[in-house]
């Protein structure tokens, strides 16, 4: 028996053959062509047909796994339309007189690599995306149509990586689980599985290659072990594993529809982290209270400029009808530090996170943060909208804030546009500025909401991206449960209620604690909220 190692994103137990998935050859030579305009023509004639395709792929996804997985084709039809991508190809095609496929592949690697190298999660993601489109189109180029086989046996399908379009375009009654040579958590392998609810392991590195393909493995997606020609010992606990899981599974849906109640009585608002519309289907599906943090920045990120008032609009009136009346925290624009976008272009700075970014960067571009407010405001005419500020430190920072929403707000009564005037507002507290003035916080808004993974990192002077600083970056230091503290007392003296956002509203080793702090509000991955409410149910918080 042999053992691999990965890093799991979706827990369960998988037992069955490996099969080896096998990427398409799409090597390309470069050869020289007489008439570059002809060969302009020919890549476009390809690149409606990717498009066809794409468009085929979002309905697919649409119906077989949800609108979640069918947003990463709104992303690839964005991307595939983009100006600066379609321009590099046909720069390279009129200015090296050379046939498409070569001029697809070399930027194909351009932009994949720029996107790589960037810092946050998202956009390293994105790469995977350029190298999905760009192989489509190398696939129209060569006339080859797109559809893909597992087999004819339900398997465990490994790969050194997989697309969007590898794997919607699988056969999922197929699937047992999935492990990956590279990805991330934040991969739409790992998206796709957790969505699935398959047992996933992604990054197992090198030793996960062809000669596997074929034989008996056991996929641990709990702790990211990868049992290759188990023994008989392993296969019987492992399969004793599988059965608890299941019951404990049945055990965690019996809380769907109950309250988040503890013994002794206290009612807490159990609501839901995303990161896109299409996501707002996850809070229904895991019975969610409402949205405690939706990550605006989605729009931004995903779009090839900035996103106008009416997208903006549609986007979060979409959210709010869905909702259907359940409060949804809107968090403005985060951008800056680990998320950057090219479009914004922001100057190089020494020291990132702490540099222009959250609510900093709206301030200084208040055209941009108008046309969101604008959206956000007039979308609260359709349900229980709340606005949020990233990275507040200072009282005049919330108080410039709120003066440039009230103009938005005096425009359309001008206009006389609807909307709520009792929208809720409030500030996360992320850095150890904020916790200590949140006092004063408290009285400029209703809500504050700390974010618990950025407070840790500047608290404990750790950078959380850092691999290397892991066991420093510890949640659970006195100095940040007493600020956590610190902030809770002070706003409820000042009449505004408190919720956590960050990784440690999931951690159900301190739920009791955070409750017994007088947290009003833990708002997680959409996947952890019915366990997190068997976690209030066991608590006595006094």
């Amino acid at each position: 028996m042999r053992q691999l190692h990965g890093k799991p994103v979706c827990g369960g137990i998988a037992i069955g053959r490996l099969g080896f998935f096998r990427s398409r050859d799409r090597s390309v030579a470069r050869v020289s062509v007489a008439d570059a305009a002809a060969e302009h023509e020919r890549f476009a004639a390809a690149h409606q047909a990717a498009m066809r395709q794409v468009t085929e792929l979002q309905e697919r996804a649409r119906a077989e796994i949800g609108d979640k997985e069918a947003a990463v084709f709104e992303i690839h039809q964005m991307m595939l339309e983009d100006d600066d991508y379609l321009d590099a190809i046909r720069g390279v095609i009129i200015e090296q007189m050379c046939n498409a496929e070569y001029a697809v592949t070399v930027t194909r690697e351009e932009f994949a690599r720029s996107f790589a190298e960037m810092d946050d999660p998202y956009l390293q993601g994105r790469a995977a995306d350029v190298r999905d489109i760009s192989d489509r189109l190398l696939d129209c180029l060569a006339g080859r149509s797109g559809e893909l086989d597992v087999g004819d046996e339900p398997v465990i399908v490994a790969a050194k990586d997989l697309t969007p379009s590898e794997t919607v375009q699988m056969d999922k009654r197929k699937i047992l689980a999935f492990v990956t040579g590279g990805g991330s958590s934040n991969s739409h392998t790992a998206i796709l599985a957790r969505t699935m609810g398959l047992p996933a392991v992604v990054d197992v590195g090198d030793s996960l290659d062809e000669s596997l393909d074929g034989l008996p493995v056991i996929v641990d997606g709990f702790t990211g072990a990868i049992y290759v020609e188990p023994d008989a010992e392993t296969t019987a606990a492992m399969e004793k594993r599988r059965v608890e899981e299941a019951a404990r599974q049945t055990m965690l849906d019996s809380f769907r529809g109950k309250p988040n109640r503890t013994r002794d009585g206290k009612e807490v608002m159990v609501y839901a982290n995303i990161g896109s519309v299409a996501e707002v289907e996850l809070v229904h599906r895991y019975d969610a209270g409402g949205i405690g943090l939706f990550r605006s920045e989605f729009l931004f990120l995903g779009s090839s400029d900035y996103p106008d008032e009416d997208t903006q609009f549609a986007a979060y009136r979409k959210v709010a009808k869905e909702m259907g009346g359940k409060r949804s925290i809107i968090r403005t624009v985060d951008i800056g530090a680990d998320k950057q976008i090219a479009y914004f272009a922001l100057d190089a700075e020494e020291n990132p996170a702490l540099g222009l970014r959250g609510l900093r960067l709206c301030l200084e571009r208040p055209e941009v943060f108008k046309t969101q407010l604008r959206a956000l405001v007039r979308a609260s005419a359709f349900g229980k909208l709340a606005v949020m500020f990233p990275m507040v430190a200072s009282v005049w920072e919330v108080a410039e804030a709120k003066a440039l929403l009230e103009t938005v707000r005096e425009e359309l009564r001008r206009e006389d546009r609807p909307f709520d005037p009792d929208m809720e507002v409030g500030v996360m507290i992320e850095t150890p500025a904020a916790a200590v003035i949140s006092d004063i916080l408290a009285r400029e808004v209703d809500f504050l909401s700390l974010g618990t993974n950025d407070l840790t990192q500047y608290t404990l002077a750790v950078d959380r991206q850092n691999a290397r600083l892991e066991r420093f970056c510890d949640p659970h230091h006195e100095a940040v449960l007493r600020l956590i503290r610190t902030v809770v007392d002070n706003a409820h003296a000042n009449n505004a209620w408190v919720g956590v956002c960050g990784e440690l509203a999931g951690d159900t080793a301190i739920t009791e604690t955070l409750l017994r702090m007088g947290v009003d509000e833990l708002s997680v991955s959409p996947p952890k909220v019915l366990e997190l409410r068997k976690t209030i149910a066991e608590c006595t918080v006094g």
